[in-house]
C-alpha cells in the first residue's frame, strides 16, 4: 500500500514539477528577469540527491520507530475523512514547530541553511533540500501515532503535503486574495527566503499560515525580497561548503568560546548570537532597526 501511494504521489507529481517548472523557465528568459541560472538549478538537484539518498536509507528506520510508538496510540478516528483531515492539521502544526526550531537552534540551522543559501529564487529551490533533516525530522513527528495515525500514513501526508510546498517556490504568483489570511502562499514564502531584517526567520508554515499569525512569526511581503542568507556564500556552487559551512563556522565559535555556557549557546542558540555582541540575531537586528527608525 504504501508502495502503491509513493508510486502514485509521483506520478501526479512529476509531469506538475515539468510544467511548471518549464513554463517558469520560459517565462524568466523570454521577460529577462534572471531568476535561473544553470549552477544554480544544478545545485539545487545535487542538494535534493544528497537528501533523497539519505532519506531512502533511513525510511525503514522511520516506519518502525512511528509503528512502535503508534503501539503506544491513545485515541483512534475511526471517521476516513476526519482521520485525513485532522492528521493533515496535526502534521502540518508539528511541521511549523520543527520548521521554527530549525531557524531558532543554530545546529540545527547548520543544517537547514543549505534551503536558505540560494541566492535565487524559482521552483528548482523548493527542491533544495536540508540534507540531515532525515536524521531527526521523524522525531517531530513521533506525537501523530500516539495520536492513532499510523506510520504509512504519517509519511504519505508529510510527502503530499511537501508538493505544494515545492510549488510556493516561484516569484511568478502574486497575492491571492483571502488564502493569503489562512494558506501558506507564494507571497508569504518570499518573504520566508528573504535576508531582509523584517523577513528573517518568519512565514515557517508549510500549508497554513495559520501557525505563523498564531505564534508570532507572521510577516506580509511588503518590500523587495532580497534572497539568500544574511551573509552570503563566498563559493555557492561548491559541492561540499554550501553543505557543510555552517557546521565549520559553528565549531569554530565553538573552540573560541571563552566559557562553557557561551559554547552550550554557540550550538543551542539562535544563528547570529555571540558572546560578545560582534554578531546579532535576527530578533536583535529587528530591534536595532525599529529602534534607529523610531528615533
Amino acid at each position: 500500500m504504501e508502495a502503491f501511494r509513493e508510486s502514485l504521489l509521483i506520478l501526479i507529481s512529476t509531469p506538475v514539477y515539468i510544467v511548471f517548472i518549464g513554463l517558469e523557465l520560459w517565462m524568466s528568459y523570454s521577460h529577462n528577469r534572471g531568476y535561473y541560472s544553470g549552477k544554480g538549478m544544478l545545485m539545487n538537484i545535487y542538494l535534493m540527491l544528497l537528501n533523497m539518498g539519505l532519506d531512502i536509507l533511513l525510511r525503514g528506520v522511520c516506519l518502525f520507530a512511528l509503528a512502535w510508538a503508534w503501539e503506544f496510540r491513545v485515541v483512534e478516528i475511526q471517521h476516513v475523512f476526519l482521520y485525513w483531515f485532522v492528521l493533515l492539521l496535526a502534521e502540518d502544526f508539528l511541521f511549523y514547530w520543527l520548521h521554527r526550531v530549525d531557524h531558532y537552534c543554530r545546529v540545527f540551522w547548520a543544517v537547514h541553511v543549505t534551503h536558505h543559501s540560494s541566492e535565487e529564487f524559482n521552483l528548482t529551490v523548493g527542491f533544495r533540500s536540508s540534507v540531515f533533516q532525515p536524521l531527526y525530522r521523524f522525531i517531530w513527528f513521533m506525537p501523530l501515532p500516539l495520536l492513532g495515525f499510523k506510520g504509512i500514513d504519517i509519511m504519505f501526508m508529510y510527502s503530499a503535503t511537501q508538493i505544494y510546498g515545492i510549488l510556493i517556490h516561484t516569484q511568478f504568483v502574486g497575492k491571492l486574495g483571502f488564502l493569503e489570511w489562512f494558506m501558506s502562499t507564494p507571497s508569504h514564502h518570499r518573504v520566508h527566503h528573504g535576508s531582509n531584517v523584517e523577513y528573517l526567520d518568519r512565514n515557517m508554515g508549510m500549508v497554513l499560515i495559520i501557525w505563523d499569525r498564531l505564534f508570532g512569526t507572521f510577516t506580509e511581503e511588503t518590500e523587495t525580497v532580497k534572497y539568500g542568507l544574511t551573509k552570503n556564500l563566498e563559493q555557492p556552487y561548491h559541492p561540499f561548503k554550501t553543505v557543510f559551512h555552517e557546521w565549520s563556522e559553528m565549531f569554530r565559535d565553538v573552540r573560541r568560546a571563552p566559557s562553557f555556557k557561551d559554547k552550550l549557546h554557540y550550538l543551542f542558540g539562535p544563528p547570529g548570537w555571540s558572546h560578545d555582541g560582534s554578531r546579532k540575531t535576527s530578533n536583535q537586528l529587528r530591534t536595532e532597526k525599529r529602534s534607529k527608525f523610531k528615533v
